[in-house]
């Protein structure tokens, strides 16, 4: 059962409207699910309309920020809770270690290292937690694409679709709850 679900993605709104709609209707769905959202401490961006729409929603909010990025991310002051950390390993295990899952929403280089580092943390078997794509208007159609090339080459232990489960829209997720 999903009790807190990592939120990985950009401290940036990017160029699709979309981005920030489905980030707000995920968190709408995570405080109407009662799924405390375990994120990196942002207001800006993608990052904070998921953790405005949890809040508004009454859901509850764990944000994990390290020092250096409290001015460049603009950490959130309004959230549950706000643990600053010293650096981004430190972010990274925490954030792992408190969440039942992670969904991955667009971003840029951060997002994609957090959704790598949990892809090889649950190949390895150090956690067997359910990672998802929100592939908002095919944002990772690419990604993925390149993720069946690795496994049709012979480079990946598992089928893709068993280490990642990929949506599209956010009320996709809630069969998953």
């Amino acid at each position: 059962m999903i009790k807190a679900m990592a939120v990985f993605c950009g401290s940036k709104s990017g160029d699709n409207p979309n981005f920030v709609n489905h980030a707000t209707a995920l968190g709408r769905l995570l405080a109407r699910k009662q799924i405390r959202l375990i994120y990196g401490g942002g207001n800006k961006g993608i990052m904070g309309a998921v953790a405005n729409a949890v809040l508004d929603g009454g859901g509850l909010v764990t944000g994990i920020i390290p020092r250096l990025l409290m001015e460049w991310e603009h950490h959130h002051e309004g959230i549950t809770l706000l643990m600053v950390v010293e650096d981004m390993h430190t972010r990274k295990k925490l954030l792992y270690e408190k969440c039942d899952a992670a969904i991955i929403l667009p971003g840029g280089f951060g997002t994609l290292d957090e959704l790598f580092e949990m892809l090889t943390w649950n190949q390895l078997n150090i956690h067997s937690k359910q990672i998802f794509i929100l592939n908002t208007d095919g944002f990772y159609d690419a990604l993925v694409a390149h993720l069946r090339v690795m496994e049709a080459q012979g480079f990946l232990y598992d089928r893709v679709e068993d280490r990642i489960t990929v949506i599209t829209v956010p009320d996709e997720l809630t069969a998953y709850l």
